[in-house]
């Protein structure tokens, strides 16, 4: 059902399966007498983990296969991608190369050194930057100039893309993890009839809808937009689960009307908190310690509460947990500044 999916070039890189767990506190807190569940992909493994692990077990299956030596790979200035494949190549044996992009305006010096940023030092990485975060196709663009200038010194660069147009090979990763989330709900008796997960570069919210599909399953899938407006992203998407049938060469799986995203708690940007993502931040922390980053997991939960506020405990609702971790410490001054703010009743 999955076509070419188990024959793809791929390496091992996760702690998987991750687990599933209920969230009864925050349901509890909610009104709600249950039917609310988390799928710990901050539990992958690989320099703090997250949904991007999955994703580059794909990726570098095919630079090894490729024989290559140096990965190169672009992202935003805290990009969790650009982390984990830091650390994927150091786990092959290989150099990475990450350019850093300048997306989310005013930061301070916090921003640029800690959080992800340290970690991509720790683990080696030789950091490049460049100016323009929206530019997706420039980027691509300077990652593979450098490239070829690795490629005239000797070297064997593979780039991992960032930009549409390219094989959605990191979308696999949550195609397989959609065959993973449909065997442990069997198995374990939880009842799902909806996944909310962060919709971004895109390449998790179309492979777990294409693998959900492709299965036979008809659970909704909720993309939750951090970067894009929500007409924007369902087109993105459903592009992508098109490649992604192409790739498998399988016939396509989802409807127009099967992608669904929601932009209510984009703004006021990508990398900029809201009230109701804090809320979310703070909810999450204390009544189920589950850590959020304000980019990505924040805005998703925040989501994922309205949508349990929307529907009764015979909606089983499933909130991917995409990790993104070290990203909070990058915004520390202001999270502290901000749950204080929120704690004491400041904000409504």
């Amino acid at each position: 059902m999955l076509g070419k999916l188990d024959d793809m070039p791929r390496v091992t890189l996760g702690h998987l399966p991750t687990p599933i767990e209920a969230m009864d506190n925050l349901a509890a807190a909610l009104g709600r007498g249950g039917g609310l569940y988390v799928k710990r992909d901050d539990c992958t493994g690989l320099a703090f983990g997250g949904n991007k692990v999955r994703q580059l077990e794909f990726y570098l299956g095919e630079a090894r296969s490729q024989g290559a030596d140096v990965v190169l790979i672009t992202g935003a200035v805290q990009s969790n991608f650009v982390r984990c494949a830091a650390a994927g190549a150091v786990r092959l044996g290989m150099d990475c190369h990450v350019q850093l992009e300048e997306r989310v305006p005013g930061k301070s010096g916090e921003y640029r050194t800690s959080g992800n940023v340290l970690l991509d030092r720790m683990l080696g990485a030789t950091i490049h930057s460049y100016p323009d975060g929206e530019d997706e196709e420039g980027a691509d663009r300077r990652v593979h100039e450098i490239a070829g200038e690795l490629k005239a010194d000797g070297r064997k660069p593979y780039v991992v893309p960032l930009s549409p147009g390219h094989k959605p090979l990191g979308a696999l990763g949550y195609v397989d993890a959609a065959r993973e989330i449909l065997g442990q709900i069997d198995s374990g008796g939880i009842h799902i009839d909806e996944i909310v997960v962060a919709s971004g570069s895109g390449s998790t919210h179309a492979g777990l809808l294409f693998g959900l599909r492709a299965l036979g399953s008809d659970i909704r899938v909720t993309g939750v937009c951090v970067r894009r407006e929500a007409a924007i992203q369902k087109t993105r998407i459903a592009d992508r689960c098109r490649e992604i049938a192409e790739l498998l060469e399988i016939a396509p799986a989802v409807r127009d009307d099967d992608v669904i995203t929601m932009d209510e708690f984009l703004a006021p940007g990508y990398g900029l908190l809201n009230d109701a993502a804090l809320r979310a931040l703070d909810m999450a922390a204390r009544y189920e310690a589950l850590i959020l980053d304000p980019v990505y997991t924040a805005k998703t939960m925040a989501a994922t509460i309205a949508r349990a506020t929307e529907t009764g405990p015979d909606h089983g609702i499933m909130f991917i947990h995409t990790g993104g971790n070290p990203g909070a410490f990058a915004y520390s001054e202001s999270l502290t500044a901000a749950l204080e703010k929120l704690r004491a009743g400041g904000i409504s």
